[in-house]
């Protein structure tokens, strides 16, 4: 080999050492906490993440999920019920110590309950709240510090029902009320943290939800059989991945599964907001809302896929 040759031969070599892309070795996948992962919705974000290269800390109430969880790969079960201070404590020191830092965080794990405001027992009534609101106020306080150092995402997993309320749904739509605020109050504080936060809005898709409803009151067997028919909540995951993952993420994401669904919940909206305008002092004329309307349209995104 000449004297030419050899020089240009060092020289590739050295600036594959020194080229930075080069040097440096792949990045760790990103890691993101869902609670609730045992089934359902949680089961499905958990899968989804997973096969698309993510590291998943799979939040689960009990033992006889972990075996089953575990042997997904880049999932490693937590053991996490959200009502539970200690296992929220000892799951942050976990995946603090893990050192892989945490992403995101999926508020997933709730419950539901089934009864008319006057016939809800207490119990039902303040599960539901502990499940539904509490839990995803004591993680995400409690894994905020690993999101700000990471700048990461917080999804909250919310529902139709938390725009409109059909009977005997009352404390369920109460709590995913609560969320609609508690998201929209976040997300205002995280912004400059440079975390984003969403809401996923689901419909109505398979969970085991009901399942697990009327095994505590020993009612509800009509939805578990209404539920059995429902899609695979794919859509759902899908649209927690583009919350974690986008760029810029929409602050909330509806998904429904027919045309049905989506056009009682933007009624409601609309409903709501003609009550909130007529016959207060300052009320809008019709052309200064469409002037609104158009504006907001102009700032909106193309169709979703």
């Amino acid at each position: 080999m000449g004297m030419q040759a050899k020089w240009l031969l060092l020289s590739m070599i050295a600036w594959a050492l020194l080229d930075p892309a080069r040097a440096q070795p792949p990045a760790a996948p990103k890691a993101v906490l869902v609670t609730g992962a045992s089934t359902g919705i949680g089961r499905k974000i958990t899968e989804r993440l997973a096969s698309d290269g993510y590291f998943v800390y799979a939040g689960i109430r009990k033992s006889s999920d972990l075996q089953a969880l575990g042997a997904i790969r880049n999932v490693q079960p937590v053991r996490l019920d959200v009502t539970e201070p200690r296992d929220i404590a000892a799951a942050v020191a976990l995946i603090a110590h893990a050192g892989r830092g945490l992403y995101g965080v999926v508020n997933n794990a709730g419950v539901v309950t089934v009864g008319s405001v006057v016939d809800t027992e207490m119990t039902e009534f303040d599960l539901v709240m502990a499940v539904n609101v509490y839990g995803p106020w004591r993680v995400t306080r409690a894994f905020a510090p690993l999101i700000i150092a990471s700048r990461g995402r917080i999804v909250n997993i919310g529902s139709i029902n938390g725009i409109f309320t059909p009977p005997q749904a009352s404390a369920y739509s109460m709590s995913k009320h609560a969320m609609e605020a508690f998201t929209d109050g976040l997300a205002e504080e995280m912004a400059p943290l440079g975390v984003e936060v969403s809401i996923v809005e689901p419909g109505s898709y398979k969970s085991d939800i009901f399942k697990n409803e009327m095994r505590r009151s020993g009612s509800g067997e009509p939805l578990v059989e209404f539920a059995s028919h429902l899609k695979d909540p794919d859509e759902v995951a899908d649209a927690v991945e583009r919350a974690l993952f986008d760029a810029t993420p929409k602050r909330r994401y509806m998904v429904v599964p027919n045309a049905q669904q989506a056009e009682i919940t933007i009624r409601t909206e609309i409903q709501q907001l003609v009550e909130l305008n007529e016959g207060q002092p300052y009320t809008y004329d019709r052309a200064a809302l469409v002037a609104m309307l158009d504006e907001a349209l102009a700032r909106a995104r193309p169709k979703s896929r």
